[in-house]
């Protein structure tokens, strides 16, 4: 990477920290939908981190992780540069929402287009203005629909560089996880950009254990990077290639007796599903060895809804 970064129009020079933001759209009201974007370069040139959070405007676990670690200034690396967004979904962060107006999902609209939504525009912002002058990053996500997530980061296992990238963040759960079609890591994949994605927690929730995680993994990151100096021994990490959500069999009252992270057996209990007039309950038990990774905490479920998601080899 050059002395000089250039990102729309503003360049940032070896040693500087800037923040500055970038006008992508207005509401009907004039009210400005803006990038807000930090950058952080260390004296010595290197390789160049984004953290994107808030793509879904609702998932605040990693709106939280990136805003606390920019208030201990813990992103200036000693080495390269890091590049953060807490927010990518403006809109959807002001009104509780994980879209925009049109209810387009950001993460289903890359690579985006100058004159299109206002997700494909903002897909377009980043692909065009920051995604260039980056080597590599995490995008930090939460559970949705009240689904909690177990800490864990998703990447191709196929992709060696994503792979080595999220062995290196140490997540309790680390799962294969194939690219999906126009979705942010898949566009990055493309220009050769490797994407991990941090799941953790749920909408709306701050949960501190996974706003912990996501904060160490992310120094991990930089240390295996070279950016920074890190003493920290490496956590243990369980790996899977496959996952499967366990689905209500019938409508009722959902009460869990396993939680996020357990490992359970074939056959298990997982919970039970009950008649809310005090009728007859339900078992749903595992049907694979796993660890759970997610978990729907809305005790209100309809037959067929996704209720426990399971990791498994």
């Amino acid at each position: 990477m050059p002395d000089i970064i250039s990102i729309n129009g503003l360049d940032v020079k070896l040693g500087e920290h800037k923040s500055f933001t970038m006008n992508v759209a207005k509401l009907p009201t004039h009210t400005n939908i803006d990038l807000s974007v930090q950058v952080f370069r260390a004296k010595k040139d290197g390789p160049v981190l984004l953290l994107t959070g808030g793509l879904h405007g609702d998932e605040t676990n990693g709106i939280e992780i990136i805003r606390r670690m920019i208030e201990s200034k813990s992103l200036q690396p000693e080495i390269g540069t890091v590049i953060a967004i807490p927010i990518v979904n403006v809109y959807g962060f002001i009104f509780n929402e994980r879209g925009v107006p049109d209810g387009k999902d950001i993460n289903r609209s890359f690579p985006g287009a100058k004159d299109g939504s206002l997700a494909r525009l903002l897909a377009y912002t980043l692909m065009q203005s920051i995604l260039p002058v980056v080597d590599c990053g995490i995008d930090f996500h939460t559970g949705g629909a009240s689904r909690a997530n177990f800490p864990q980061v998703r990447c191709t296992f196929n992709q060696p560089d994503a792979k080595i990238l999220a062995k290196a963040f140490g997540a309790p759960v680390m799962l294969h996880s194939a690219l999906i079609k126009n979705s942010f890591r898949m566009a990055a994949h493309k220009k050769g950009k490797p994407i991990i994605v941090y799941e953790a927690g749920e909408t709306l929730r701050f949960d501190e254990f996974a706003i912990s995680e996501g904060i160490e993994g992310t120094m991990r990151v930089m240390a295996h990077l070279g950016m920074k100096t890190l003493d920290q021994e490496k956590p243990t990490t369980k790996m899977f290639k496959k996952s499967m959500w366990v689905r209500a069999k019938k409508s009722g009252l959902f009460n869990a007796t396993t939680s996020l992270g357990d490992m359970v057996l074939p056959k298990q209990e997982l919970g039970y599903i009950s008649e809310p007039f005090g009728g007859r309950k339900a078992r749903m038990l595992s049907s694979q060895k796993g660890t759970i990774i997610g978990l729907n905490n809305n005790p209100i479920v309809h037959k067929g809804d996704a209720i426990i998601h399971l990791a498994y080899n």
